[in-house]
């Protein structure tokens, strides 16, 4: 069955896992007998040839034996025909050499686009849609196959992998268009998916409606063949435009977090497609994080079933909601929370935003937390000086985690919190350090431990809270800057600009990064917000946070890790159309 197989040095080839001497055995043993074994064979094929999309040197040598036994073995021909189509559309180096073996067995191949068995049909129409140019020859074929073919699901395929491969853009439009009133739903769809692949934006108004027409009849938004990279399905496509996305909502596609996710200024309008399928608390926390950007302040009688859940994860969540809209007697409902289950995940992240959202006016939200203290929400009482001040011999008393609350209340603190905060800071706790530090104007505790710290490669972040009181430090972390990490470097320049206020060789840093970041982090927001303060913006980042200025997409995700806080994009807009402003007088 696999003559040849042993001719060949696989211990001198290459898979995900080393050297490939075991694959003639996998190979062997994808044909067992026994389905635990096959399985188990052809499962380690695919993750040492194809591992995670990535080909190897043993990958190419594979490609013949994989090819012979989906004709003539015994084992599953549609997982053979599955990896080879992993394989031909694999990236590594061997990639080409790869795609040029697959091409050179597919004439022995062909017969089996005409198989009896509907899987291995469609696993060919895949097969040859990945190949890609090596393919252009065997359009024929498809086209003919197209016309033979009677299973809609693989027809809709074929319509796809035509569209894909076809070099003559007139002729696939045209045929594209014809099949527009084929009477299967797959292959309408299939036909208008390839056409909205390339058609300008604003999508056709029409051609959109008519792809909706095929959802509404087979709901199924994609075929289960694995396409080519440049393949994209309907939904992706219709959410490179809002308006249709939009419409495809309203039509029962499930686009609605998707819209706010990649469109900025939306979520006014998917609001109420949220709310509507809403299931557990997490899509109530996205609603949370929807609704800080959106006119509140009305009562939401949709809220209730949610807020009186036996579950005390959906009754949270439905308050975070309540509270980013403004709703009546939102302050109350935190209030209640805090009473009934203060321990419960996610209560503090509706404290939070109680007090971020309400300011001066949630101050019984900040009395709760000082009759009822819980280490993770003493936080907000940084908000409230005045409570604070008053409340010093509780906050003693709650160290080291009120720390941060004593240490914004600088002198006013006094001796007593002066002295606990030392006495937890001669313990290790950095926090109460650096409290100190701010209380007495004192670094000499905080500066001793960072400077342990910096000669780690740590407390950068730390020293550059300290302001100029880490003056002392300047040495250490001058010398970050020479480090090959762009975050440590980052993280320097800024600590030393919040140290010294120096521009000339701070500016150019944070401006570099920002502009060399492809996936931007709320913590990247530090960088942009220094470079506001600084009113500068080296040439390098102007195309960048003009970006984030008028972008109307997102250009940056949600601080997924702040509880429901609101989305960290508009923040990003903020800051570089001040930055713009500022640097425009």
């Amino acid at each position: 069955m696999l003559e040849g197989i042993d001719d060949i040095d696989w211990a001198g080839l290459e898979h995900a896992y080393g050297p490939a001497d075991d694959v003639p055995d996998l190979l062997r043993a994808a044909q067992s007998a026994d389905e635990d074994e096959q399985e188990q064979a052809f499962e380690d094929l695919f993750s040492s040839l194809c591992h995670q999309g990535s080909i190897y040197s043993a990958t190419a040598a594979a490609v013949p034996f994989l090819a012979h036994l989906a004709l003539h073995g015994s084992g599953d021909r549609v997982r053979m025909l599955w990896l080879l189509g992993g394989a031909a559309d694999g990236n590594g180096r061997e990639y080409l050499q790869v795609r040029r073996a697959v091409a050179e067995v597919m004439p022995s191949l062909l017969g089996l686009a005409a198989d009896g068995e509907d899987a291995v049909r469609k696993a060919m129409v895949w097969l040859i849609s990945v190949c890609d140019d090596y393919a252009l020859p065997l359009l024929p074929l498809l086209r003919a196959r197209l016309d033979e073919e009677n299973d809609p699901g693989i027809r809709a395929d074929i319509v796809t992998a035509l569209g894909l491969l076809d070099p003559s853009d007139d002729a696939r439009t045209a045929r594209a268009r014809a099949l527009l009133a084929a009477p299967e739903p797959l292959v309408r769809r299939a036909a208008a998916v390839d056409l909205l692949r390339t058609a300008p934006l604003p999508l056709p108004v029409d051609l959109v409606d008519l792809a909706l027409d095929t959802y509404d009849g087979e709901p199924a938004l994609e075929a289960d063949a694995p396409w080519p990279e440049h393949y994209r399905s309907l939904d992706e496509r219709l959410l490179d435009d809002p308006d249709a996305a939009l419409r495809a909502v309203a039509r029962g596609m499930p686009l609605a977090s998707a819209i706010t996710r990649i469109w900025r200024d939306r979520e006014q309008d998917v609001l109420p497609w949220l709310v509507a399928s809403v299931e557990g608390p997490y899509d109530l926390r996205d609603i949370a994080r929807e609704a800080a950007a959106v006119d509140g302040g009305e009562p939401a009688p949709w809220l209730e079933v949610h807020l009186r859940s036996p579950q005390p994860q959906m009754r949270v969540a439905a308050t975070l909601v309540a509270v980013r809209l403004r709703v009546p007697d939102a302050l109350g409902l935190v209030l209640r929370l805090m009473d009934e289950i203060p321990g419960t995940e996610g209560v503090a992240d509706a404290v939070r935003a109680a007090v971020e959202v309400y300011g001066a006016a949630a101050e019984p939200v900040a009395l709760r937390v000082l009759a009822r203290p819980r280490s993770e929400w003493l936080g907000v009482l940084g908000d409230f000086p005045a409570l604070a001040a008053a409340s010093v011999d509780d906050l003693v008393r709650l160290l080291p985690h009120s720390a941060g609350v004593l240490g914004s209340l600088g002198a006013d603190a006094g001796p007593a919190a002066t002295r606990a905060l030392l006495g937890h800071a001669r313990k290790g706790s950095k926090e109460s350090a650096l409290a100190y530090a701010r209380v007495t104007a004192d670094p000499s505790v905080v500066v001793a431990a960072l400077r342990t710290d910096l000669a780690e490669g740590n407390g950068v972040h730390t020293a550059g809270a300290l302001g100029p009181l880490a003056a002392g430090l300047l040495p250490e972390i001058e010398a970050q800057l020479a480090r090959p990490w762009w975050h440590v470097q980052a993280a320097a320049a800024l600590a030393i600009w919040r140290i010294t206020g120096r521009t000339e060789d701070t500016a150019p840093v944070l401006a570099e990064r920002l502009a060399r970041t492809d996936q931007f982090a709320p913590h990247h927001l530090e960088w942009l917000r220094a470079l506001r303060d600084m009113a500068l913006l080296p040439d390098i980042a102007r195309p960048t946070v003009e970006r984030f200025a008028y972008s109307a997409r997102r250009v940056m995700s949600p601080d997924i890790l702040n509880g429901a806080a609101p989305h960290a994009d508009y923040e990003a807009r903020a800051l570089a159309r001040e930055l713009l402003a500022a640097v425009a007088h």
